[in-house]
């Protein structure tokens, strides 16, 4: 069951969010998941809002750490640039070298917004791993034909890296009628009864291009 936040810790999320602490850096602050957080973030700014904030906090992060590790270059590499430059300049003098050689080296500019640093999952849990109750719920069309979403159809998990949010996705229910909140006129709501299933069809789910599970709070890898 998700945490009760109390009004002064959703305030402080809000402010701490406007701050540019990362939802990851909220959740763990306040024990409790990043859905937890998403959810009130979403609720107090509204989705575009939301998404604006959300993209500048990953902005600055960015930065910070091309900052950081132009630094740390800087430090390692600077001693050894004065003293190559030095050798070089002196051997040149002294064979007359520099002022002859019509020669140059050009340097190549850095490109300050890439962020080479490889985003990384962290988010999601192995369907081993996953206890299940005895019985779970699904939305699925009339043609009871499964209802495949993008990951990035879902706003609470776009802090995800590029590559996780093309991922093809289903989703599941522990209760009846949180499914049906999901249902439209067009679709129905089905009983799992054996949720043993899940791992019995991984491969033909797999073959189908899904890879993710979800589950209220939960990312689920197949």
């Amino acid at each position: 069951m998700a945490k009760h936040l109390s009004e002064k810790q959703k305030e402080e999320i809000l402010e701490l969010f406007l701050n540019g602490k990362t939802i990851d850096e909220l959740s763990i602050a306040f024990s409790c998941t990043k859905l937890t957080i998403s959810r009130n973030l979403k609720k107090n700014f509204g989705e575009d809002k939301f998404k604006s904030i959300l993209k500048k906090n990953r902005l600055n992060i960015k930065k910070v750490k091309t900052s950081r590790k132009l630094k740390k270059e800087s430090r390692t590499s600077k001693p050894d640039l004065i003293k190559n430059f030095s050798e070089n300049f002196n051997s040149h003098v002294s064979g007359n070298e520099f002022l002859q050689s019509s020669s140059f080296t050009e340097l190549t500019p850095l490109l300050l917004d890439i962020d080479n640093v490889p985003q990384k999952d962290y988010a999601s849990i192995s369907l081993d791993c996953v206890e299940f109750p005895d019985v779970v719920y699904m939305v699925v069309d009339k043609n009871i034909e499964l209802n495949i979403k993008s990951l990035r159809e879902y706003p609470e998990w776009q802090y995800l890296s590029e590559s996780e949010l093309n991922r093809k996705t289903i989703e599941i229910f522990f209760e009846s009628k949180l499914a049906k909140l999901k249902c439209n006129k067009e679709q129905k709501v089905i009983k799992v009864p054996n949720t043993k299933v899940f791992q019995i069809v991984r491969p033909i789910l797999i073959s189908k291009g899904i890879s993710r599970i979800i589950n209220n709070d939960q990312l689920i890898a197949l």
